[in-house]
């Protein structure tokens, strides 16, 4: 197992396509991961706030995904616990209209299977995003389908819609998702962190 951290750290592959966009930043990869973490939360991109603050989920997207998971500020942050591996490591930056760009395809092609071959024994994996359920489940087709068909999916694994503020209309659209999936969400992250 080779540790690539401060290698992933240094890496600027993306800096002409961050330049060209219409934030025009510099790469900035957020590495937030440790070999012994129990719970992978396998997630899209950092947003603008993550990028400046260089914390995974330093956002109100991060307080609804702590709430969501059960899980305090302390313990998500802990990367002998939770280990945060993004498709892409850096903030990808707005289109011309103000929306997210997708992370880069060459930063999960370059980075995720040896980030991922860091990580010890993963107890409990959580999908967050169309593009990490497209990456890690197979068939994968609707985000939707994915968050509702936890039943089925691999032990220790659950999708979950982006926790964005985006998103509430969708929440409210499938209440099924709070009622049913978080409930069973947050027992198995306790029986994961109380092993």
């Amino acid at each position: 197992m080779k540790d690539i951290r401060d290698e992933l750290r240094a890496c600027r592959l993306c800096g002409p396509r961050f330049a060209a966009t219409a934030t025009a930043h510099r790469p900035n990869p957020v590495v937030w991961f440790g070999a012994g973490a129990k719970v992978l939360i396998a997630s899209q991109a950092p947003g603008l706030r993550v990028h400046e603050a260089n914390t995974p989920f330093w956002d109100a997207s991060g307080k609804r995904l702590r709430c969501w998971l059960g899980m305090d500020e302390a313990t998500f942050y802990d990367r002998d616990k939770v280990a945060i591996i993004p498709m892409g490591f850096c903030f990808p930056g707005y289109d011309a209209k103000g929306s997210d760009l997708p992370p880069p395809a060459i930063c999960a092609r370059t980075w995720r299977a040896g980030a991922l071959s860091m990580l010890g024994d993963v107890r409990l994996t959580v999908l967050i995003g169309g593009h990490a359920m497209r990456y890690h489940l197979p068939g994968f087709t609707k985000v939707t389908d994915a968050v509702a068909g936890w039943r089925d999916h691999p032990d220790g694994v659950f999708a979950l819609p982006h926790p964005s503020w985006r998103n509430t209309g969708w929440l409210k659209k499938n209440p099924w998702f709070e009622a049913e999936v978080l409930p069973r969400l947050k027992i198995a992250v306790k029986e994961v962190l109380d092993e």
